[in-house]
């Protein structure tokens, strides 16, 4: 009886795909050594308890991980839609009763934390799109219009809410990665050519019409941030200073002067990786990608081995997830993208996008852990 308890027990401990758990172990890491520089500058000692939170929030965040990772994913499919308009109904809630920081109406304060539901709303899309997505038949050539009404629409409703907050950053991300999902699936060429078209065409329009002042600025900053050194173009400037700095070795650990000496705004959130580039330089911000890169790899290969269409979509909602934060957030801190308030996962500090990046690629573990379950 003991043997056959220890030979399933090292069945279900190699049922789980290390690989994947090292590479966010490692980028996890990565990311308390940088938080705790980022935080405990001479002038920080109004942020150093921030690190003993994220230290709490990953915890909580392994916690999630492998309680998903040993739940059959399939039961997703069954509450996704329950998620969805519980997630919905947050997002409501916050635009009439949400708590108020840097001008938007993006928080529910719980006391303990604050949580953003349009952060959960990502995740809550994802599942929902998985489950409406892996029942859609993509042998004839791609999705047409009546295949996409309805995902649109579970997108769209979101998408516009979270904009009134307002939040552009993440109604764009969500956009984005219910985009890489639909494009997964294939869709018509002649819808894309459509859509690229009428995207040229509503970008004056939004411009004129649905862009605020300060949107507008960012983008405005985003093309030359000297027109404002002191105010609107602030953040792009000092955060280029600091990737620049660093070149190829960096400064060291705790030695970076933009975050140091506190020129570097948001340095524990958004502008996260301009702490890693001035500190390590061109080879640690580099290999950070590295992580990235082979974790989109591990990802990649779990959603083709997948036991079902519902878990490789699942996959490759959560990939787009990590992905389009990843290229936003570092394209934004190096100058290649206007400034959003968009966090680097795994590294930036927050309870919100640490517990949901780790929930969702728990469901990616789910996944892989019955890849070979008949």
């Amino acid at each position: 009886m003991d043997l056959r308890i220890r030979v399933e027990e090292r069945t279900i401990l190699k049922r789980i795909d290390w690989n994947l758990v090292l590479f966010i172990f490692a980028l996890n890491i990565v990311g308390l050594f940088n938080l705790y520089s980022a935080t405990h500058g001479p002038h920080s000692q109004d942020i150093q308890g921030l690190f003993l939170n994220q230290i709490i929030w990953l915890g909580a965040g392994w916690s999630l991980f492998f309680i998903f990772t040993f739940v059959d994913y399939s039961i997703v499919s069954r509450v996704a839609y329950i998620l969805y308009f519980l997630n919905l109904g947050a997002v409501l809630f916050v635009m009439f009763f949400g708590a108020v920081a840097l001008g938007a109406q993006r928080w529910i304060d719980l006391g303990f934390m604050r949580y953003q539901p349009s952060e959960t709303m990502k995740l809550a899309m994802i599942m929902v799109f998985a489950k409406t997505m892996a029942h859609k038949r993509t042998d004839q050539g791609g999705m047409g219009i009546r295949d996409l009404l309805w995902p649109v629409i579970l997108m769209g409703i979101p998408f516009v809410l979270i904009v009134k907050q307002p939040d552009l950053g993440t109604a764009l991300l969500i956009a984005a990665i219910s985009g890489s999902v639909i494009l997964f699936m294939k869709v018509k060429r002649w819808i894309l050519a459509v859509v690229v078209i009428s995207g040229l065409v509503a970008a004056p329009i939004a411009w004129n019409y649905a862009l605020r002042d300060y949107q507008k600025a960012r983008i405005q900053n985003f093309i030359s941030p000297t027109n404002d050194p002191r105010g609107s173009g602030y953040n792009s400037i000092q955060s280029k200073i600091a990737v620049g700095s660093g070149r190829f070795f960096g400064k060291g650990f705790r030695k970076g002067t933009q975050s140091q000496l506190e020129f570097l705004p948001e340095r524990h959130t958004d502008f996260i990786y301009s702490v890693l580039s001035e500190e390590f330089g061109l080879v640690g911000s580099s290999l950070v990608l590295a992580l990235f890169c082979w974790l989109f790899l591990i990802m990649v290969r779990i959603a083709t081995t997948s036991r079902d269409k519902f878990g490789a979509v699942l996959t490759v909602g959560v990939l787009s997830y990590i992905f389009w934060h990843m290229f936003i957030n570092v394209g934004m801190v190096i100058g290649l993208l206007p400034i959003v308030g968009v966090p680097l996962p795994l590294l930036s500090y927050g309870g919100s996008s640490m517990l949901t990046t780790m929930t969702g690629l728990g469901l990616v573990s789910s996944v892989a852990y019955r890849r070979y379950i008949f």
